[in-house]
């Protein structure tokens, strides 16, 4: 696995995906920053994060096992990969927000863009961003948000919990290869954030509507058991939870 440190970029996926676009790309390669100057979340929303303090980084993996309609499973291993390597960090309180927010005690510690390559309709390789509160403290105006310093009370090295997330990346891209979707799934659900728990949420429109978590599809959509238990699916793009 080759690991490319950058002082400061843009953005850790917007160089590897220059890089894989060149055919300079191979599986696992991964690029870490210092700082990034524009980091990016999901639906275009801004990653903002201390110089130093946090984990920036972004892996290519090929996924040319994968057929297109499997995509979200992609997603599934990478949030159960950070999932399980905070958890042995002694993380507490872990929950993945759909699709791919990592939370410990409702605050927000980690997020997770995917930007897949796509040529012909096939998924040849994976962008996969990912940044860590780890060490910063400060977070005005982001009441929602924590770091794994806050939440342990211990300063963590960067380079081990990277590596950490590495080794969990690998292990769960080996169960996409052997195809173990259905426990990736169940696992994935499981640890869903406000799973079963009556919730509030808003759609596309504005509408503001009840319900329950159920689960998610196997593309990804979210399932919400709203009134007279009928089951509504969602794209991330068409609903936002609000508590």
């Amino acid at each position: 696995m080759r690991i490319i440190k950058l002082d400061a970029i843009d953005s850790t996926n917007t160089y590897l995906k220059r890089l894989s676009s060149g055919g300079n790309a191979e599986d696992g390669l991964t690029v870490v920053a210092n700082l990034q100057t524009n980091g990016r979340g999901q639906m275009g929303t801004v990653w903002s994060s201390q110089e130093a303090k946090n984990l920036t980084f972004s892996v290519f993996k090929d996924v040319s096992f994968l057929n297109i309609r499997q995509h979200f499973y992609i997603s599934m291993a990478v949030s159960l990969a950070v999932y399980e390597a905070l958890k042995s960090l002694g993380i507490a309180k872990l929950k993945v927000k759909w699709p791919n927010d990592i939370l410990s005690d409702n605050k927000k510690i980690g997020g997770i863009l995917i930007e897949n390559v796509i040529k012909i309709n096939v998924i040849s390789g994976s962008v996969i961003g990912i940044g860590l509160n780890v060490n910063q403290t400060d977070f005005t105006g982001l009441p929602s948000a924590s770091s794994l310093l806050l939440l342990s009370g211990q300063v963590n090295n960067l380079d081990e919990v990277l590596n950490l997330v590495l080794k969990q990346i690998d292990i769960h891209f080996n169960c996409l290869k052997e195809k173990q979707f259905k426990s990736l799934k169940t696992r994935y659900e499981s640890q869903l954030f406000r799973k079963n728990k009556p919730s509030t949420f808003q759609d596309a429109e504005g509408s503001v509507f009840s319900g329950y978590i159920v689960g998610i599809s196997d593309v990804g959509l979210l399932q919400v058991k709203v009134e007279d238990n009928k089951i509504r699916s969602f794209d991330f793009k068409e609903v936002a939870l609000l508590y």
